[in-house]
């Protein structure tokens, strides 16, 4: 008479199971933005802002991906925004200390630290801020977010590696400039573009996919071409997303208003 078999299973805890994806692709990110700081020890700036760009297009994906599986964890929250600070904050200043600010002595370091502590300030109003209820200011972030301060922080560098630099620039005042200004857009109440809850028609998908295909085929061939482009756009969107919000926020303020007498008149 044959033994009979024991079928072993191995029993997991499936919100555990779910959770492992996104934050494994958090550590890569950053085990990316350490990496970039390794190559602008080296003076190997084109690879450090590649390395940047990819920690940012991570940064995008774990959260949705988080999202889309239902994997999202406090632990990957807070692991999160340490990946943020890493990338986002101490390896742009460590790039632009190597390339220029160096050159400015304890000025440049000072930049460097002040830049470093905006980004942390703006990590923790973010994580202090997400947990409050659905409205209509979430198309909107409060201040520049830390990968869209990563890039602009690193625009001159950019502007320098693109040959888009046709006239002489003065990169030691430009480069200073641009500290203080991010550091100052972190910070600040300044509503900017979230761009999380834009819907997309059905009708229009694929364009939309077909756009995404041909800006990665030309972030490839033009690499920091595109890159400085795409900064300079959204600069231009700060304005933009100004007078947007204040509209927004003038719209909602007359309904409120309204709803508010038509309460008296009932009372």
């Amino acid at each position: 008479m044959e033994p009979q078999k024991k079928n072993f299973k191995i029993i997991t805890d499936k919100k555990s199971a779910r959770v492992i994806l996104p934050n494994m692709l958090t550590l890569i990110g950053v085990c990316i933005g350490l990496t970039s700081i390794r190559f602008a020890l080296d003076e190997k700036f084109e690879f450090a802002i590649i390395a940047i760009i990819f920690a940012a297009l991570i940064d995008g994906l774990d959260g949705r991906i988080a999202r889309l599986i239902k994997g999202t964890s406090k632990v990957g929250k807070e692991l999160d925004s340490l990946t943020d600070m890493i990338s986002f904050g101490v390896a742009p200043a460590f790039i632009l200390y190597f390339w220029k600010l160096n050159t400015l002595g304890r000025f440049g370091w000072l930049l460097c630290l002040i830049y470093v502590i905006c980004v942390a300030l703006r990590l923790a109003r973010f994580n202090v801020n997400s947990n409050q209820d659905p409205s209509w200011r979430d198309n909107f972030f409060e201040g520049v977010p830390s990968p869209a301060g990563a890039i602009l922080v690193l625009t001159p560098l950019i502007v320098s590696l693109s040959g888009f630099n046709i006239i002489e620039l003065n990169f030691d005042v430009i480069v200073p400039i641009f500290f203080i200004l991010t550091s100052f857009l972190l910070i600040s109440k300044f509503p900017s573009y979230s761009f999380k809850k834009i819907v997309i028609p059905r009708r229009t998908t694929i364009f939309l996919l077909f756009s995404i295909v041909l800006f990665f085929g030309l972030l490839l061939i033009y690499t920091f071409n595109v890159i400085a482009i795409s900064a300079i756009i959204y600069l231009l969107l700060l304005p933009i997303s100004f007078f947007h919000y204040q509209k927004l926020k003038k719209h909602h303020e007359n309904d409120k208003f309204q709803d508010d007498d038509d309460l008296e008149d009932v009372l």
